[in-house]
């Protein structure tokens, strides 16, 4: 796989710059899917080896094969499409992210402008961090745990020239049961959050990267130190400090007591009567402990493949069944009758059809104006009203990306009565990509159940 992040940039450089009018050849990247075995009560539907053809970029160096292999950005569906003749009914292009392995940790780097899973934040923006209640649940106030970012700069915006979204969520069903349950009144006051997303950007000029491309050759480096974070999760702020050692820093009172109980308070002692109070025992940020992370992944990010353009419809719900049945008799015409007559049934035929293309999609992303989330269900969607507009321009949001069920599996999620699940998490940020004065500005999720879980009040 070709470094397309480092492509992506350069080429964004050259072009501010107008300092070349050719860029060569072309090269394709295919992301092959691995056929995986889904152990237990896993989550993850059936997976299957499906090819999928690869996004087209022009490349700078035609005769570098051995290149470093980088996290794939989703910069090309980023940069908005001209709607003006589109016909709203065609299938937009769907950008689709895969999870991966990474070959070299180095590569999940904040100034690699990573886009990945699991793990701890890459964060843009390394000093004004979310904080306070933005890094809480709102419903059990505990801090919320890193769930993903997608590095999608906006390439006819200077200001979001570096642009990256980071979602977290409280890991617990009952508050994902309770956000769902309050999500159609979110725009009326300040709203209870558990599943919170976070918009950064920042132009090409600034001061924290260089304005020059990373030349990966391990030479890059962040212009600046990022803030002191939680020596427990590696997450969030640490704006506690140990009242012992003076050195160890947290989040909040939770984690300093987890990080006490777990073998800080021998180590706290060691610091103090240490001579040159070294830090060496405390654990490196960014070195978390298994149990208080998802586990970590790069996002490979390919286009969607049109498999069977005549099965992409609604509609379809009924041919599928005949291709199972043959000619039906008058049992299964009655039950097709009612099938068809039924949204949510008719709804989940095409999102099942639509994730059969690539069933190990974790993440669907798409910013033209015209797209649609790929819903799992009739019920349960919102409608245009129940959209809030942005906190912060009050202009409009637009249907970004989604996060499919598919990622629980590989989180190690299992399928039990309290565990997280949901049908997708669909996340709307702002139209404009608004620049205003706060470094992280929240978005917008709406949070689809399945049937047994769906309420409205």
């Amino acid at each position: 796989m070709s470094s397309t992040l480092l492509i992506f940039f350069t080429v964004r450089c050259v072009l501010q710059d107008a300092t070349c009018n050719d860029m060569g050849g072309q090269e394709s990247i295919k992301h092959l899917i691995k056929e995986t075995q889904p152990n237990g009560g896993s989550k993850l539907m059936e997976p299957n080896a499906d090819k999928l053809r690869g996004l087209r970029i022009t490349s700078l160096d035609d005769e570098d094969d051995d290149e470093t292999e980088l996290p794939v950005t989703v910069a090309a569906a980023a940069s908005g499409y001209d709607d003006d003749d589109e016909d709203e009914d065609e299938e937009a292009e769907v950008m689709l992210g895969f999870l991966e392995k990474p070959k070299h940790p180095g590569l999940l780097l904040r100034h690699l402008f990573p886009s990945k899973a699991g793990g701890i934040p890459a964060w843009l923006d390394p000093v004004n961090l979310p904080s306070g209640n933005s890094s809480c649940c709102g419903f059990c106030g505990e801090p919320l745990h890193f769930v993903l970012q997608i590095y999608a700069p906006i390439e006819s915006n200077a200001a979001a020239f570096h642009r990256t979204l980071f979602m977290f969520m409280c890991p617990s069903m009952a508050c994902l049961h309770r956000d769902q349950h309050e999500q159609w009144t979110r725009n009326q006051g300040n709203p209870r959050r558990s599943v919170r997303v976070f918009r950064c950007q920042l132009p090409r000029t600034n001061v924290f990267y260089s304005s020059e491309p990373p030349s990966h050759n391990n030479s890059d480096k962040p212009l600046c130190a990022g803030a002191a974070l939680c020596h427990w999760c590696g997450t969030w702020k640490g704006d506690k400090i140990c009242g012992g050692c003076k050195k160890s820093r947290y989040c909040s009172e939770k984690h300093q007591a987890l990080h006490w109980r777990s073998g800080h308070k021998n180590d706290c002692l060691q610091i103090i009567n240490s001579s040159e109070a070294s830090s060496s025992v405390l654990p490196a940020v960014g070195k978390v402990p298994a149990r208080t992370s998802w586990p970590e992944y790069q996002i490979a990010i390919d286009d969607e493949v049109d498999l069977d353009s005549d099965g992409c419809d609604e509609n379809s719900s009924k041919s599928l069944v005949m291709q199972k049945h043959g000619k039906p008799d008058d049992t299964m015409q009655s039950w097709m009758d009612q099938f068809e007559a039924d949204a949510d049934n008719q709804c989940w035929a095409y999102f099942q059809e639509r994730i059969s293309r690539a069933p190990e999609q974790v993440l669907r992303y798409c910013r033209d104006p015209n797209v649609k989330p790929l819903w799992a269900l009739s019920a349960g969607r919102p409608s245009n009203p129940d959209i809030p507009s942005c906190s912060y321009c009050k202009g409009p949001l637009c249907y970004e990306f989604q996060i499919m069920p598919q990622l629980l599996y590989y989180f190690g999620v299992r399928n039990e009565p309290d565990s997280l699940d949901w049908a997708t998490i669909v996340v709307y940020t702002c139209k404009g990509s608004c620049d205003q004065s706060t470094s992280y500005k929240e978005e917008f999720a709406w949070v689809q159940l399945y049937p047994t879980s769906i309420s409205r009040p």
